[in-house]
């Protein structure tokens, strides 16, 4: 593999007109195909084989033109203080609201809060229910144009009225400090090059990645039902390992030009040699996020696929467009070591030469004494996992939004006039199609339900036309996302288990609350075969990369603890509410249900990336020669500085995601910026040295017959320093 890369590296840099030529018209179709394609909205969602979705689509066939699928908004209207909503006047407007909502043209219907029962018992609030034909994701822009002029007649009528349900969910935006995550990058670029040009190398192509990968995905939204949240969760990590993956192979090719050697050559072996370690990492990054497949959820898999595309555009641009950009640079990238004259080159460059860098001082630190770092690395990461322990699951709904949203206030306002359960009723459906006496099975359903805990109301039961399947709303008496109302929903299960053993009548619980209950459940099923698969896979990939059994051991083991210890954080800030003021946390709750196993995949990739580039320095040195501890040390010397930045360069790029608008892209960034932290500074910096040298020449240890079987990949480009004048080659692959 070296061989064809460093081919292809000095092929990029001499053909640079092509290459450079090739991704902006690449950049341009994506463009254009984003520019003429429907806005991005809420995907559908489905959770198949769960008994929510089951149910969900029983009503679909039962139920036609019930708009299941249909977005629903709740216009919650409160009275002015020492009035009620049933005084006429408010009740005049009221009645107005209604009027303006129903002549919508997507609209299905619209519930009279005096007619349904939507006054609270005080009288002071109110609520009216319109439910839309299409999903949010079709609804057009007027109808919500419309339900917001009709919310805001009814306010200047005097009324404090608020907007909840899914009619109004924005796409999210993820604000200024996305914009500051990527200016810190560059900084950090710029010390870590020592030049702005080099280190605007990076910044470029991994834009350009990025933007590929997100106006394909605008471009196939509509198409293939993409949410828009799956565009800013594949900018999140095609922009850090865009940066990250252009980093290593500016900062190899700048140590190959320090070694004297001509542009195109360092070119060329840049790519050989770190260009492969950028195919590997990339391949566990791809892997991981695949993987979530896995789960069956599809929201789940797009998201995965989108960010996993993303990921392999960035690593085909650092292994063409970066070498092709340094033929454009020239003498403008500097060797290792020296730096631009505008950001002090020349001054006392050889005497900083001599000394140890950073990097060798704190290797040298940690072979000496490696027991003491290993056990304080895991001590630590340890006592940071203990919160994890804790952890509770669900899905966001609109108390998590903050509370300057109108769909806050909203939830605020029937919470306070109907009762916290009121924002996630339940919806019963009971399919009595193969009961004797599907009314009696109604009504014995009805007083089952009654009976149990933490029930604040049951509605009658609504039949279809058929008369053989009808559904029963559930007030539950606790918020959505308590586990009392979890339990409730399992208790509700369990008495329809006994009903369908009396009555062959199936009982079913649908609704969001339901719905999400379920999806926490299922990605609880599916943590662990994910994990098996994922680490299995990337543990066979990293034992050819490194032709070691301990060395992936390793690197597993360690990833686990980051990954633990980083879940820790998020359940203190999230749901214990530490911090919660400097994170913007408003409402602290459950953890967004899907954050475990998408951390699980996403980290595991960029954890991988670190080891990749890492232990492939302190390999190669061992191949070369040196004793097991002065390897890791002179792979520290390498290596250290550019992990490090890149490290620093992608938790600036995560944490500027918490500035989003939406809780769980906000809670995904805080997540992985605080697992890069672990991973890169405790597991890889200090755990990984600790272990090789406690180790020793135990950790490149593989059996001979596994030896003999795995392919030879190179990774540490041997074959280039035997290679010989590489000319007739290069012309070869033009050829072809």
């Amino acid at each position: 593999m070296a061989t064809f890369l460093y081919r292809l590296g000095r092929f990029a840099f001499r053909r640079r007109h092509f290459v450079a030529l090739f991704w902006v018209a690449l950049l341009a179709l994506a463009g254009a195909g984003a520019a003429g394609a429907p806005a991005a909205g809420n995907s559908s969602f489905s959770i198949p084989g769960t008994e929510a979705q089951k149910a969900f689509d029983l009503l679909e066939e039962r139920f036609p033109g019930s708009s299941a699928d249909g977005a629903t908004a709740r216009v919650v209207f409160k009275a002015p203080d020492g009035q009620k909503m049933t005084d006429a006047g408010n009740k005049a407007t009221v009645q107005d609201t209604v009027d303006a909502l129903a002549g919508g043209s997507e609209v299905a219907r619209v519930t009279d809060p005096y007619q349904g029962g939507g006054v609270s018992q005080d009288g002071g609030i109110a609520y009216a229910s319109v439910t839309y034909e299409v999903s949010g994701m079709e609804l057009e822009e007027t109808s919500r144009e419309a339900l917001e002029t009709a919310a805001q007649d009814a306010r200047d009528a005097g009324l404090t009225v608020e907007i909840g349900g899914d009619a109004l969910q924005a796409v999210p935006e993820t604000g200024t400090a996305e914009i500051i995550g990527i200016g810190i990058a560059a900084i950090v670029l710029v010390i870590t090059l020592g030049s702005l040009l080099a280190a605007g190398l990076p910044l470029l192509t991994a834009i350009v990645g990025v933007g590929i990968g997100v106006a394909s995905i605008t471009a196939l939204a509509s198409t293939l039902d993409l949410g828009s949240t799956t565009s800013i969760l594949a900018s999140m990590i095609g922009l850090a390992v865009g940066i990250d993956y252009a980093l290593f192979v500016v900062s190899r090719y700048r140590a190959e030009l320090a070694e004297g050697r001509e542009r195109e050559e360092a070119a060329g072996r840049a790519v050989g040699t770190a260009g492969s370690a950028v195919v590997f990492a990339g391949l566990t990054v791809v892997i991981a996020l695949v993987g979530l497949s896995v789960v069956n959820i599809p929201m789940l898999t797009k998201m995965g696929i989108a960010a996993a595309a993303t990921v392999a555009i960035a690593v085909l641009i650092a292994l063409t467009l970066i070498p092709a950009l340094l033929g454009y640079a020239g003498r403008r990238v500097r060797p290792a070591g020296e730096k631009s004259k505008l950001l002090g080159g020349g001054r006392g460059g050889e005497q900083k030469a001599q000394r140890p860098n950073m990097g060798t001082r704190w290797a040298s630190f940690v072979v000496r004494r490696p027991l003491a770092v290993l056990l304080l690395g895991v001590v630590g990461l340890g006592a940071a996992a203990i919160p994890a322990a804790s952890l509770e699951l669900g899905l966001p709904d609109d108390g998590s939004q903050p509370t300057s949203t109108t769909q806050r206030r909203g939830y605020d306002l029937l919470s306070e006039g109907f009762g916290p359960g009121f924002n996630g009723p339940l919806v019963v459906v009971v399919d009595a199609k193969d009961s004797d006496d599907p009314q009696a099975v109604f009504e014995q359903a009805g007083e089952e339900i009654k009976g149990l805990d933490n029930v604040v109301d049951v509605a009658p039961a609504q039949p279809n036309k058929a008369g053989d399947t009808a559904t029963i709303t559930v007030i539950p008496d606790a918020k959505p996302s308590s586990v009392t109302t979890e339990d409730l929903v399992h208790d509700i299960r369990d008495a329809g288990a006994g009903i369908k053993a009396d009555t062959d009548a199936e009982v079913l619980v649908t609704g969001a609350t339901a719905m999400n209950i379920d999806v926490s459940q299922k990605l609880n099923d599916a943590l662990v075969p994910y994990l098996v698969l994922v680490v299995g896979l990337a543990f066979l990939l990293l034992i050819v990369v490194f032709r070691s059994i301990l060395v992936p051991l390793k690197a597993a083991l360690g990833f686990l603890l980051s990954v633990l210890a980083a879940l820790g954080a998020v359940v203190a800030v999230y749901q214990w509410g530490w911090l919660s003021g400097l994170m913007g946390v408003e409402e602290t709750g459950p953890i967004m249900s899907m954050m475990p196993i998408f951390m699980v995949g996403v980290v595991f990739g960029l954890a991988m990336d670190y080891e990749v580039f890492l232990v492939t320095r302190i390999r190669e040195a061992y191949v070369h020669g040196e004793k097991p501890r002065q390897a890791v040390v002179t792979g520290f010397r390498y290596s250290a500085r550019v992990v490090t930045a890149a490290a620093v360069i992608m938790m600036a790029v995560f944490a500027g995601f918490i500035g989003s608008s939406d809780s769980m892209v906000r809670m995904i960034g805080f997540g992985l910026a605080v697992a890069v932290l672990f991973d890169a500074f405790v597991v890889r910096m200090a755990i990984v040295p600790a272990v090789l040298a406690l180790l020793g020449t135990k950790a490149w240890w593989l059996p001979k017959w596994l030896d003999r079987a795995l392919p030879n990949v190179d990774v540490e480009g041997e074959s280039l320093s035997a290679h010989g004048d590489p000319k007739d080659e290069d012309k070869e692959l033009v050829r072809v």
